[in-house]
């Protein structure tokens, strides 16, 4: 009798576990390659290291679908004549950086320009600065993008090292130079959302011809450059760049949470936190915060009500993360979600999202 109860017993606590296992949530999606690259190497060597974790092979073919898929073939017949010239009109280490890969890569200079610009035009996204009740910032994003089944297998955390310590971080594509969203330890974070402007691909290559930065390009110079939020700030907003956008600020302090909304010659808006007037947080998707988004692609509400469903008090890493896995925030072109803090660098955490 002891025996049968005995077991009995144990039976009920495998049952017990077997249910707590499968009403226990599904783990967030399997983080990206965490790489190392030295600033202090020449800009045309220093992706080499990160090349080696990667098939060269498939790297050509995912820029070659990406480029024939998403640039028009006149824009092909305008640049790839004129990428030597291009060599020449593109920042460092930008310009390096993406020479040294093309070279790894057996590609020519002109599909590595190509794929940068591909890249800049169609980046739909939401991101969310928020401010806790102890004034602590949080900053979290979902990049969403066409060609998920080759971007989630290309995204990586990329720490760069100077001086043997992070100068900064942030998540990207490999083969594309630019950051999206990134962090400058203790100082701001930042990430980008596409802004419709139209007709982009004239105006982006007349921009370029000009030596605007890139949009990506320029989170990436204020990462290396600004040496607090209100630096970045000033510096996102006033820099020319090829393309609108909004960038997504957040920094150490207090009421350090800013969503700027950019012309290719300056601000269009900026959007500040306002804790103290009840606008704990700030949303942006890909629309005038001013506007309405359209019935068909409105994340902007459920992100909204998700994060007022939490609450001040409530937001953390881990309930921003869910507030950015709520559908259709989190959607099937998501490529990636990340959640950080400058504050907390240590914290900085990204999930290729395959689960959608």
């Amino acid at each position: 009798m002891r025996r049968a109860a005995a077991r009995g017993s144990q039976l009920w606590e495998l049952l017990a576990l077997l249910c707590w296992a499968a009403a226990a949530p599904a783990p967030p999606s399997a983080a990206p390659l965490l790489c190392n690259v030295s600033l202090d190497s020449p800009a045309e060597e220093r992706w080499l290291p990160v090349l080696r974790h990667f098939d060269p092979a498939f790297l050509r073919a995912a820029v070659a679908r990406v480029i024939d898929e998403r640039v028009p073939k006149w824009v092909h017949e305008v640049i790839r004549p004129i990428a030597a010239e291009l060599e020449f009109l593109m920042p460092q280490p930008f310009a390096g950086e993406m020479l040294g890969l093309c070279r790894a890569l057996g590609i020519s200079l002109g599909d590595g320009v190509l794929l940068n610009f591909a890249y800049e035009s169609t980046a739909f996204c939401t991101s969310i600065v928020a401010q806790d009740d102890k004034g602590n910032i949080y900053h979290g994003r979902n990049l969403d993008y066409d060609f998920v089944d080759i971007l989630s297998k290309i995204t990586i955390d990329v720490q760069f090292i100077k001086n043997r310590q992070i100068a900064y971080q942030g998540t990207t594509f490999l083969g594309y130079v630019g950051l999206w969203t990134g962090q400058s330890p203790h100082k701001f974070t930042i990430s980008g959302d596409e802004r419709a402007g139209g007709r982009w691909w004239e105006n982006a290559i007349a921009a370029f011809l000009n030596r605007n930065y890139p949009v990506s390009w320029l989170v990436r110079d204020t990462l290396s450059r600004a040496e607090d939020f209100q630096s970045a700030v000033l510096r996102l907003a006033g820099i020319p760049i090829i393309a609108e956008v909004y960038y997504i600020v957040g920094g150490v302090s207090p009421k350090e949470g800013m969503v700027i909304t950019r012309n290719r010659r300056g601000p269009a808006d900026l959007w500040p936190l306002d804790p103290l007037g009840g606008a704990w947080f700030r949303v942006e998707t890909n629309y005038d915060h001013w506007t309405t988004p359209p019935p068909f692609d409105d994340r902007r509400t459920p992100a909204i009500k998700a994060l007022n469903a939490t609450g001040q008090h409530n937001i953390n890493f881990d309930t921003l993360f869910k507030v950015l896995s709520v559908k259709p925030v989190l959607n099937n072109n998501t490529v990636y979600t990340t959640v950080m803090s400058a504050a907390l660098p240590d914290k900085y955490q990204t999930w290729i999202r395959t689960d959608t």
